[in-house]
């Protein structure tokens, strides 16, 4: 009966060796300990706070269902006073706006860069030729990658134009041209071969489906049981990327594989729970796919999404309309589904090179 007895645990945020942690006590019990361990290898014992503590991350507070770190308060430490102000108004008009949680993440950051530099000037008194100086100074002595530095102008530009309502501000700052690059894929022998090597039928179904349906890494994880209609063949891809539902078309390939996998598993709300009950993270099915790439022995440098690459591909090599791969994907702009028009086409494949011809 002692085994079943409840323990109430305190969880609290710090400091410790002047360093951000999440602080979590709770009375002894040797089981509860190995419990504990078990699931956090990396948290420590402190003999003078006598609690154990894990370092203050985002992917931290995730498994301990906490709120994410505000990005704010970190950002504030690290800018003037007199700038201060101007970023609350940032993130509170980022709110207001509804932008994604990761989209606010990536703004402020790229906000409070610049906001650091400018110390104690005031951001809204900067005029277009120092901002175009500062964008110089990202490049020369910064070096930014040219996605990086069009994500920072994306950020600095929706201060002007959405919350100072200067719309004609950018006007006279030019922007670096982006780089064409095509996405990377796999070949069916590759994808196959993931599968083959996966042993773990859950980590199986995960990649699987990824790559049947064309799902983002962050679709995937939020896939409900609710969400998949058997009947119709159809799985309802709920507030995706732009806020927008789709249907995508449930492969006859994994339908007794889900079967077989939903009386293993008994997931109760989400397809892919973690040991918790909750929603399978993000970081954890990138380790999967990643895995399945070391033992398939598979040398590319790509991530879980190039099964969504993948699909596209190969779905436009087997002759389906390109309209139709854009409504599976999700895509606002059909520009944005042409790109696999550059990567799979079997009429260019079976062009001979006339070295072939000597």
């Amino acid at each position: 009966m002692a085994e079943n007895k409840p323990y109430s645990v305190q969880i609290s945020y710090g400091e410790h060796f002047g360093k951000p942690v999440i602080w979590i006590r709770f009375p002894y019990n040797k089981a509860l300990v190995d419990r504990f361990r078990h699931k956090f290898p990396r948290a420590r014992w402190s003999i003078s706070q006598k609690g154990w503590y894990l370092a203050d991350t985002n992917f931290n507070r995730e498994r301990l269902h906490l709120p994410p770190r505000d990005i704010l308060d970190k950002i504030l430490l690290h800018i003037h006073p007199i700038n201060q102000d101007a970023c609350q108004k940032y993130v509170e008009t980022l709110k207001l706006k509804a932008y994604s949680p990761a989209t606010i993440r990536t703004y402020t950051n790229e906000f409070g860069q610049l906001l650091k530099i400018l110390n104690h000037h005031p951001v809204n008194e900067l005029t277009a030729e120092r901002l175009r100086g500062y964008f110089l100074f990202c490049i020369n002595q910064l070096k930014l990658s040219e996605n990086l530095l069009h994500s920072r102008i994306n950020a600095v530009k929706f201060y002007f134009e959405q919350v100072l309502q200067q719309e004609s501000f950018f006007m006279e700052i030019p922007r670096p041209k982006k780089a064409s690059l095509l996405p990377k894929v796999l070949n069916n022998r590759e994808i196959k071969k993931i599968f083959e090597v996966t042993d773990n039928n859950k980590h199986k179904l995960l990649l699987q489906l990824c790559y049947g349906m064309g799902l983002r890494v962050s679709e995937i994880v939020r896939l409900k049981i609710q969400d998949i209609d058997s009947g119709r063949m159809k799985v309802l891809i709920e507030a995706a990327k732009g806020k927008k539902d789709r249907y995508v078309n449930l492969p006859n390939y994994v339908l007794g594989i889900l079967r077989t996998y939903y009386k293993q598993y008994k997931p109760a709300k989400y397809l892919f729970e973690g040991q918790d009950g909750q929603q399978y993270s993000v970081r954890s099915a990138q380790a999967v796919f990643k895995q399945a790439m070391r033992k398939a022995k598979i040398n590319k440098t790509i991530g879980i999404h190039s099964l969504r690459h993948s699909y596209a591909t190969h779905l436009m090599e087997y002759g389906t309309d390109i309209q139709f791969i854009q409504k599976l994907l999700g895509h606002k702009d059909i520009k944005t589904t042409q790109i696999y028009t550059h990567v799979g086409d079997r009429q260019l494949s079976n062009i001979k090179s006339p070295l072939d011809f000597l």
